[in-house]
């Protein structure tokens, strides 16, 4: 790593030069640079708001999953075996889900042997259990925190590598250069990044050039007003997005009832002990009352529902017509439609309840659970003392009051499009790892999120240090691209046009993701809502507000996104692609799921065949935006026979197969 100071427009800032950089701190970026020192790449350098900051070591759930190949008992397991789940799960390339299962075990046993503390019986058997879309026990957890005792682990190897961190930064723009491929054979041109700049936590601006860039910076938090993402972070895809990088399957997101003064999904116990729902008006006091039972042909059926919620926590739009789906859509019409807003209330039973109106189901699991008590709190403290301390440990105790809830954002199964190496198809040398990566398809099996940032980790290393060792980056072609880029940045910043106000401008792009991107879609809301995303963009492209330069500049690459994503969404339901995945498509042609629901509640069923494509997107800066579906790639039958796989693998021929994939 080189470090010294350039001066341009009269302003001096500083320039790092290191050969791998590796942007964002959650679990993913970890690992990315702990497996490039373990590939004998020496120059990495972590650059990120700070350790403490991000999605993984800040969120979790009533236990948090993490999905891995099966290594325990007599289920037979093997990787075309889970990347077959996957890919059922429909609008995964088969390539990506051959690599992720292939590599589960390995970054399982990685984080294991760092300390990560996943359960094991005493014959050293890893157990585990089912979770969504899951035909076996490939499931395992360590409790609600799992991902944050990953970061954990990972940091405290990063450290023992010495590998370079520096916190407080904020990058604000990636770095690519366009290169002459015609020396090659090739009659064309190809974008690659070149570095990123940043803002210090004093707001100076640094420039950092690089060979290889590690883009780990975690799934789109910041474009919700409804969201469950950690406060702390707001994501950074609209960079990319903003540097040309292709995208794939955005309108592809999971949505789910959650607390909103601690973000926190209310899923698994939180349900199962069949709390109280009510809602008020929006001072949280007046006119307190069960808003459910209206919807329902008995008490005993809202309770199934809810209970169902445990195990069916994403919002789902197979389970809104006679399913556990329709708690989220009754919720969505309490606080978004009528203003009102919704609250758990463990302290008292629902009204009219009883164990003997439940399900079988619902009933033998408490039963099992030694948990038929008086109240939702009590069984609560019998299911899981640990659901209600969590809450405390926050300032919530839910033996005295009750818990907003709303229907909010959690995870975006779509990012940026990489091929089988987790490097952009379309700009090369940026690897986009983790959430930011968009390799999952529509239904995903819980945990594979945690094993897909992992396994891109492997991948980025391994490919970096075997075809990416050397430095390619020629002085002279570079430094007039970080000239230019600060120039206009300088430029911006110094701006004399109106200034605007960050907070109210987050806010209005943040209303209309949650008012038209997120669970509940319509096709005329979205061709309302697209022009006014670019009319907002723009605006917001062209001038920041002084007392907050940081936070301007985050709206402009998070403005940016949203209305690559709202395009994204249009092009979808345009297509016919209907209601799938964690949203459905409202239409009064539409077929009806409730009876007690009005005509808004009709919608469009899925039309299958898309299961069998992905939807790519791609953006440039000045606010053009494009979709296509394609033809999702196979499953790979792969020529296993050792001699010969051995043989490609001494001759490093793997690293060329399908790069461009």
């Amino acid at each position: 790593m080189q470090e010294q100071t350039i001066t341009i427009a009269g302003k001096t800032i500083s320039l790092t030069r290191v050969h791998t950089l590796v942007i964002g701190s959650g679990a993913a970026g970890l690992n990315a640079a702990v497996q490039l020192r373990a590939n004998g790449v020496e120059d990495v350098l972590i650059i990120s708001e700070g350790l403490d900051k991000g999605t993984s070591i800040n969120t979790g759930s009533d236990k948090q999953t993490y999905y891995k190949l099966s290594l325990c008992g007599a289920d037979t397991d093997a990787p075309e075996v889970m990347a077959e789940t996957y890919f059922g799960g429909g609008s995964m390339h088969g390539d990506l889900a051959l690599v992720e299962a292939s590599l589960s075990a390995r970054a399982f046993i990685h984080l294991v042997n760092l300390g990560v503390p996943f359960p094991r019986d005493a014959y050293g058997q890893f157990v585990g259990y089912k979770t969504d879309h899951d035909p076996r026990q490939r499931a395992t957890s360590i409790g609600p925190y799992t991902s944050r005792e990953m970061c954990r682990a990972l940091i405290r190897r990063v450290r023992e590598l010495g590998i370079p961190v520096r916190e407080g930064r904020n990058v604000v723009q990636l770095l690519t250069l366009e290169e002459d491929l015609s020396g090659f054979g090739k009659p064309d041109r190809s974008r690659r990044v070149i570095g990123a700049l940043a803002l210090d936590v004093s707001e100076n601006l640094e420039a950092y050039l690089a060979e290889n860039v590690i883009f780990a910076v975690g799934g789109p938090g910041g474009l919700y007003k409804t969201s469950v993402y950690p406060e702390v972070h707001t994501g950074a895809i609209g960079l990319a997005l903003l540097a040309g990088a292709k995208a794939q399957s955005l309108p592809e997101s999971q949505y789910g009832l959650a607390s909103t003064k601690f973000r926190w999904n209310v899923s698994g116990t939180y349900m199962q002990v069949i709390p109280r729902f009510i809602s008020t008006e929006a001072d949280g006091v007046s006119d307190p009352r069960e808003f459910m039972p209206e919807y329902f042909g008995s008490v005993g059926e809202m309770n199934v529902m809810v209970f169902l919620k445990g195990y069916q926590w994403p919002f789902d739009a197979r389970k809104v017509s006679g399913g556990s789906s329709i708690v989220d859509i009754l919720v969505y019409i309490e606080t978004v439609l009528k203003g009102r807003r919704v609250f758990l209330d463990f302290r008292e039973n629902p009204d009219g309840f009883s164990f003997d109106a439940l399900s079988d189901e619902a009933r033998t699991y408490l039963t099992r659970s030694e948990a038929l008590l008086e109240t939702p709190i009590a069984r609560l403290q019998k299911m899981n003392p640990g659901a209600i301390q969590l809450y405390l440990d926050h300032g919530i105790d839910l033996t005295r009051e009750p818990l907003e809830i709303a229907v909010c954002a959690q995870h975006n199964n779509g990012g940026l499009a990489g091929n089988l190496w987790w490097e952009s198809v379309n700009v090369k040398h940026l690897f986009p790892l983790g959430e930011v990566n968009g390799s999952h398809g529509l239904y995903r099996p819980g945990g594979t999120a945690l094993n897909s940032g992992q396994v891109g980790g492997f991948r980025a290393a391994e490919y970096i240090a075997n075809r990416y060792q050397g430095w390619t980056l020629d002085e002279a072609a570079v430094m007039p691209v970080i000239e230019r880029a600060v120039d206009d940045l300088l430029a911006l910043l110094s701006a004399t046009g109106p200034a605007l106000d960050w907070q109210v401008e987050r806010l209005e792009f943040q209303s209309r993701m949650s008012r038209v991107g997120a669970h509940i879609r319509s096709l005329k809301e979205l061709r309302k809502a697209v022009p006014e995303a670019w009319a907002q963009y723009r605006r917001v492209a062209q001038s920041v507000d002084p007392t907050n330069l940081t936070e301007s500049l985050r709206n402009r690459q998070l403005c940016f996104a949203h209305a690559v994503y709202l395009e994204a969404l249009r092009f979808a339901l345009e297509s016919g692609v209907g209601s799938r995945g964690s949203a459905i498509v409202v239409d009064p042609e539409g077929v009806v799921i409730h009876d007690k629901l009005d005509d808004t509640w009709r919608i469009i069923p899925e039309d299958t065949m898309f299961r069998d494509m992905v939807l790519e997107t791609s953006a440039s800066a000045d606010g053009a935006a494009t979709s296509e579906w394609v033809v999702r790639r196979p499953l790979p039958k792969p020529d296993s026979w050792f001699e010969t796989a051995w043989a490609k693998f001494r001759d490093g021929e793997i690293y060329i197969q399908r790069t461009d994939s």
